[in-house]
């Protein structure tokens, strides 16, 4: 069986200048000489056996101590792991009185250059009066002398076995039996060491595993963090594991995740730069760190920063940690790699975050888009639509993909695409082509405009269509002509409304002398008693003509309108009450559906009069025309929401053929025959309503007949009436009801 490397049977001791020096044997005084001799080893199998059936190194470490005192001649044993940290010698075991002194031994520096020669030294170094040269070793020991045996892997140098001796041995300065004992404290700390790593790396693997199938399937941050402290807090052996994120934008640390239940859901929150946040100054650190516990406590807290690429990310708390010093290295070096790769799990979810809040708001603003947009590779297949295009043609985004474009638009625009290479991804023709077809598979007229679709690398690898419908382009178009043409009639017009007007002043002198010399006639008897009828038919005539003269001076608005509030009701009532004989003849029934709650109207009672007089005799000419009577359904109401009274006049006549409908408020436009109307009535009333703030809408009933509704404000319009019927009076198309 092979035994362990020794070292060479010698030994050195160390000189007031801290350098080695051969050991002397001092003189022995009231003693025997002894024979020098050196402990036999015990064989290679029961340290072999012992490293390979212990299950932990505190069942391991007091037989090595054992044995490293018995080598040595001493009385104890401290093992000193340094500290690559804090530079400091940390104690994790021992063994006899006053082993294990509790807290890191710093040595001063004529200490510190003992030990650095000892560490830079395979054999071991005896220190005769280290009472003098390292007080604080000897102290610690409890021993005036002291053997250094370095602990040497390679170019490792993983522990200071400091062995406390009373004084020299009769056999001379330890040597050849300590070897042994210095590798086999070297393998069962290294041996132990890689357990408890394998161990530790197992289960957090274990937990890294469920905290990625937790982001795997919920891609949600924060479950994934509280998984991992959940199943971290048992790795560390800690109370409880705190993760804080750091907001960039708030400059602040947030608790995101914590194994404390208290802490779920409680996004606590302290600034970035708070000098006594454990959190905070942690995420500064470069590496793991442990914070003593608050008041001597033996509690302590592991800080582990979170660092990505670029920045900061936050920190690990793993609190109420009661490790053993030995292995307190070694959890903090598994408390790093427990920081990269939750740092690494953090930014890859943070990126796949950023890129489908990215891509979110990239579908948002192309499905925003209201023209018809659509993209195709180079086979021709549709790739993606947006939303307009895929309600146009009434299929789902997921039915279009992959589907041939062709498929989607007419023939007109599927040929021009394919006349002009548009169409076809593998043509090398760059810059936008525009079109503008009228499309039946895409329902309406649109102006296309295709491009290019090109990678980063320049190469063509699709097309983009995008077809913008005209439709309200055309009827804007069709809207600011129609204004165009009103305003063109409404200055004809106006200049035909003065021209009328001079003409009706300059008419209606002569007429009313022709009128006062009638009546004095009649009313005196001058004349024979055969002329009577043909006088009466000249008066009557005359009279018509001077009825004509003053409709022509309505119409060019020479009366002043007289301002006062008015019933409605009342003014449908005088014209209806004067309408009844002629109604009645004609076998015409009249329906009233008044409102009696209905406001008054700030109005001209005769223009106002002169309306309702105009519409209701309509009315009855075009019941009239049916030769079999009919009926007149008048109503009113109030429309408090609107601050209006509404007016509805119904006849059951034939009525307005549609040709008719738009042009029915034109002056000097009649559907009567010669002679019995002018084509002043309505255009009158319509001007009217208008000057009076109201609108006036004609259309046809679905049951038969005409409908005229009348809408008058309650109020004066802004600005007021003003004090004389205008031009325009003379009439246009109406206006529709807002």
């Amino acid at each position: 069986m092979a035994r362990l490397p020794r070292l060479p049977r010698t030994a050195v001791s160390v000189s007031k200048g801290g350098k080695p020096r051969p050991a002397r044997r001092p003189p022995q005084v009231g003693r025997a000489a002894r024979p020098q001799r050196d402990a036999a080893p015990e064989p290679s199998r029961s340290l072999l056996t012992l490293l390979a059936t212990s299950t932990t190194l505190a069942n391991v470490l007091p037989v090595l101590h054992q044995r490293a005192i018995e080598a040595a001649g001493g009385v104890c044993s401290v093992l000193f792991e340094p500290d690559a940290r804090t530079g400091a010698m940390q104690p994790t075991s021992g063994r006899g009185p006053g082993a294990q002194p509790d807290g890191p031994w710093t040595p001063a520096a004529t200490e510190a250059r003992f030990v650095a020669a000892a560490l830079s030294r395979t054999p071991p170094t005896f220190v005769l009066d280290a009472d003098r040269r390292m007080p604080e070793l000897s102290a610690r020991l409890g021993t005036p002398s002291a053997v250094l045996l370095p602990l040497t892997q390679g170019a490792d140098r993983p522990g200071l076995l400091a062995i406390g001796v009373t004084g020299l041995p009769r056999s001379g300065p330890p040597g050849a039996g300590l070897a042994p004992v210095a590798d086999a404290f070297v393998t069962a700390l290294e041996l132990f060491r890689l357990r408890q790593s394998d161990a530790l790396q197992r289960q957090l693997r274990r937990v890294f595993d469920d905290v990625g199938t937790v982001l795997a399937t919920t891609l949600n941050l924060s479950a994934g963090l509280e998984s991992f402290c959940r199943g971290a807090n048992p790795v560390f052996g800690a109370d409880r594991t705190v993760v804080w994120l750091h907001d960039r934008r708030a400059r602040q640390l947030v608790r995101r995740a914590s194994s404390d239940p208290k802490h779920v859901g409680n996004l606590a929150r302290v600034p970035a730069d708070d000098p006594l946040s454990v959190a905070a100054g942690a995420m500064r650190q470069t590496r793991a760190g442990i914070q003593p516990g608050a008041g001597g406590s033996a509690a302590s807290t592991i800080t582990v920063p979170l660092h990505g690429t670029r920045r900061a990310l936050g920190t690990i708390l793993f609190e109420g940690i009661r490790s053993e010093s030995s292995g307190a290295a070694g959890l903090l070096d598994q408390a790093d790699e427990a920081g990269r790769l939750l740092s690494s799990a953090i930014e890859n979810i943070q990126l796949l975050d950023d890129v489908v809040r990215s891509r979110r708001e990239l579908e948002n603003t192309f499905d925003s888009i209201a023209h018809l947009v659509a993209v195709w590779d180079r086979r021709g297949r549709i790739v993606h639509v947006n939303h307009a295009f895929a309600s146009r043609v009434g299929r789902t985004r997921q039915q279009l993909i992959d589907c041939p474009l062709e498929e989607f638009v007419g023939p007109d625009l599927r040929a021009w695409l394919a006349a002009h290479g548009a169409g076809d991804p593998q043509s090398d023709a760059d810059g936008p082509v525009n079109f503008e077809v009228v499309d039946p598979v895409l329902k309406g007229p649109f102006g296309v405009t295709v491009t290019a679709l090109r990678n980063h690398e320049g190469e063509r690898v699709g097309s983009v269509l995008v077809a913008r419908d005209l439709t309200p382009h055309a009827k804007l178009q069709a809207e600011r002509e129609e204004l165009r043409l009103r305003l063109t009639q409404s200055e004809k017009l106006a200049a035909l409304g003065q021209f009328i007007a001079g003409i009706a002043h300059e008419l209606n002198n002569p007429l009313q002398g022709v009128l006062g010399h009638l009546e004095l006639l009649r009313v005196t008897g001058a004349f024979p008693a055969g002329l009577r009828r043909e006088v009466q038919t000249i008066y009557r005539e005359a009279d018509r003509a001077a009825k004509i003269v003053r409709n022509l001076l309505a119409f060019s608005g020479s009366r002043r309108l007289v301002r006062r509030a008015v019933s409605v009701n009342v003014v449908l009532q005088k014209v209806l009450a004067l309408r009844a004989p002629s109604c009645r003849a004609a076998a015409i029934e009249v329906v009233r559906h008044y409102d009696e709650k209905l406001p008054r109207v700030q109005s001209d009672p005769l223009l106002l009069h002169q309306v309702f007089l105009n519409i209701v005799m309509n009315a009855e000419h075009a019941i009239a025309a049916t030769a079999h009577g009919g009926r007149i359904e008048v109503r009113t109401k109030g429309s408090p929401a609107r601050d209006r009274v509404i007016v509805s006049v119904r006849d059951t006549g034939k009525g307005i053929p549609s040709d008719v409908l738009s042009r029915i408020f034109d002056p000097f436009y009649t559907t009567k025959d010669v002679g019995q109307g002018t084509g002043l009535g309505l255009a009158i009333t319509y001007g009217i309503v208008q000057e009076h703030g109201g609108e006036i809408v004609a259309t046809n009933h679905p049951g038969g007949g005409a409908v005229f509704t009348i809408e008058l404000p309650i109020r004066w319009p802004a600005g007021g009436l003003t004090d004389t019927v205008p031009a325009t009076i003379l009439g246009g198309h109406p206006k529709p009801i807002a």
